[in-house]
């Protein structure tokens, strides 16, 4: 009997090739290595299929909603105050107040100091962005998604219904909790004198966008609140795409001035910096970051934002095009090694090994 789409003949012929090179690598005279290969092979795939399995049920489905709350519940027992402690840029006229939240996420309120509107990237935690719309004084009229994922877009729910005229926008691509106003690559969101760009940098997930704050109107640098894209000397997992398809988002930021600050989804510097110098030990700008921000989390000091042009200098995720970080990841992924790595290949080697350094 054939399954659906299949005829018989190339069922057997599939199935008994498979049986054929088990045999074969269990008989062989390094059986045991054989094994360890098989047993790899076969835990390999099982984990792969296991994520995908876990990433659906928290992407799709109430569970993932469940998950995020009990993460909610934790982080504020465990830090009634916030994972760090922040210090709010201002400019002229412009505010930008990162809110910890989480365990190690950032939210961020971004205030027209004249017209006392402001704007939230990425809501996480509702109450904790309530409590700091109260302090400064101001009123809600928009929340920015960079994605759809509950540690970024948690408290849309909340937010929204408490401020009636609040909207939220995010990717139509991205099943945005409680989306009214979808945007597309480089729409513009005004608020006030704020203007605010949208990039859409997918990899992440399908629909990611990273927010480009315009440093012109208040005469300052301009302000990319990058979600779960870009790091400080780090990038975000590829969940919904492939190597190429972070590589042209990462590009997209790099296309960015070296004065524009970085604000990211995550606290992450500490254990970002620590890869980029197994991969670029010599790396004096890493070093000199990493010695600033180990003295900022002793004392649990938030080290965000960082620079463009600092991240050009140490982010290893930014650096694909550079010779000597070729060379330090070794040979090519030739028959040979002779063969150099393409850019998108070295992405994705980057984020194998960060996760083999992370498991150690």
């Amino acid at each position: 009997m054939a399954w659906p789409g299949w005829s018989a003949p190339w069922l057997w012929v599939a199935g008994c090739g498979l049986l054929l090179l088990v045999l074969v690598l269990l008989a062989s005279p390094r059986s045991c290595r054989a094994r360890r290969t098989l047993r790899g092979l076969l835990m390999a795939r099982s984990k792969r299929l296991l994520f995908r399995i876990g990433y659906s049920l928290y992407t799709r489905t109430w569970l993932g909603y469940l998950f995020y709350r009990q993460q909610l519940r934790r982080a504020r027992n465990r830090y009634p105050k916030g994972h760090s402690r922040t210090q709010p840029r201002l400019f002229n006229g412009v505010k930008v107040l990162p809110i910890p939240v989480l365990s190690d996420n950032y939210s961020y309120l971004i205030i027209d100091t004249q017209a006392r509107l402001a704007v939230v990237v990425d809501p996480s935690d509702p109450q904790a962005v309530q409590a700091s719309i109260e302090k400064e004084g101001v009123d809600l009229v928009a929340i920015l998604c960079t994605h759809k994922h509950w540690d970024h877009s948690g408290g849309n729910r909340d937010l929204s219904r408490r401020h009636q005229d609040c909207r939220v926008y995010g990717s139509p691509q991205d099943s945005i909790p409680y989306l009214t106003h979808p945007l597309c690559h480089q729409d513009v969101v005004s608020v006030g004198r704020l203007q605010i760009r949208a990039l859409a940098t997918p990899g992440h997930t399908q629909g990611h966008l990273v927010y480009l704050l315009d440093g012109e109107p208040y005469k300052g640098p301009s302000c990319l609140f990058s979600g779960d894209l870009l790091f400080l000397s780090g990038c975000g997992r590829t969940f919904e795409g492939t190597a190429e398809t972070m590589l042209s988002s990462l590009d997209t930021v790099l296309g960015l001035g070296d004065d524009t600050l970085l604000w990211p989804g995550h606290e992450y510097a500490e254990e970002n910096l620590g890869f980029a110098g197994v991969v670029e030990p010599e790396n004096l700008a890493r070093e000199r970051k990493m010695q600033w921000v180990q003295r900022q989390r002793m004392e649990r000091k938030s080290t965000c934002p960082s620079t463009l042009g600092e991240e050009r200098s140490y982010n290893p995720f930014l650096r694909t095009h550079c010779l000597v970080l070729q060379e330090a990841l070794g040979p090519g992924p030739g028959p040979t090694g002779d063969d150099s790595y393409s850019r998108a290949e070295l992405l994705e080697k980057l984020r194998r090994l960060k996760d083999l350094h992370k498991s150690k």
